[in-house]
């Protein structure tokens, strides 16, 4: 796919994608989140050789929210009874891409620079490790046009921060700049915004140099949010299961015994 509106590279087996339209600071439409989606599943796939992501947006903004002005604006499609169907777009794309970095085999760093607002605000919260520069911020601006939080935030917010700082940032719509988000635990760095890169990067040169079980850590972390005890012991036997018939389980054990670092190949 020829994209415009994202930027897809892989160095050192990471794959860093850059959310490219500037002039809107990034806006999620329809183009943007169809291109998002296809590199989500190229990776998947494995038809874009990773091991781990890196999600950034390019000039001042990580991503401003739906685009308004155009192309997947809410409620631009009717309802039967003749009014706008602001959960259309939701249904059909935004939370499909959302569903996608979910479930992404692949460990997922998201590094926010500048503005997170409304769907870009979900969108950088799906992190795995979540890396803030310090002009980041962090905002639930649906209240402002009259609509409701979306794109998983009311599940997201209250399981990161509390039902009571959740409630805060939907209700009231205000920023949370990034030095307030890590006191909050919304995010796991805040760094100089010259650095913010260089620190995801390291970050996700380090992932994609793990083991093969890190897929199998992030979905069975993932999961855990909505499963009890018993069904949570029975995911990490499952996925130890897997875990341990891997070259990776191999190697790392042998590195143990020999005193020497792993190098293990994500297999």
């Amino acid at each position: 796919m020829d994209y415009k509106k994202i930027k897809l590279e892989v160095t050192d087996e990471v794959a860093v994608i850059t959310l490219s339209d500037p002039a809107t600071m990034n806006a999620a439409g329809l183009d943007l989140t169809d291109e998002l989606s296809h590199a989500f599943r190229s990776l998947a796939a494995g038809t874009v050789k990773a091991r781990a992501i890196v999600l950034t947006g390019e000039g001042r903004g990580f991503c401003s929210g739906a685009n308004l002005s155009g192309g997947g604006a809410a409620g631009r499609e009717l309802d039967v009874d003749g009014k706008p169907d602001a959960g259309r777009a939701l249904e059909t794309t935004y939370n499909p891409l959302i569903q996608l970095m979910r479930d992404t085999p692949l460990p997922l760093v998201t590094a926010v620079n500048g503005a997170a607002a409304g769907i870009g605000c979900s969108m950088g919260l799906m992190g795995d490790m979540i890396v803030a520069g310090e002009s980041a911020y962090f905002m639930q601006a649906f209240r402002r046009i009259g609509l409701v939080p979306d794109g998983g935030s009311t599940y997201l917010l209250p399981r990161m921060i509390g039902r009571a700082r959740a409630m805060e940032m939907t209700l009231m719509g205000e920023r949370v700049p990034a030095a307030k988000a890590l006191e909050w635990g919304l995010v796991n760095r805040c760094v100089p915004d010259a650095d913010l890169m260089s620190t995801a990067m390291t970050i996700a040169r380090e992932l994609a140099a793990g083991p093969a079980s890190l897929g199998q850590i992030r979905k069975i972390m993932w999961d855990s949010l909505d499963a009890d005890w018993d069904a949570q012991l029975t995911a990490e036997r499952k996925a130890q299961r897997i875990a341990g018939k891997s070259e990776d389980f191999i190697e790392g054990v042998s590195a143990f015994l020999q005193k020497r670092v792993a190098a293990f190949k994500g297999r």
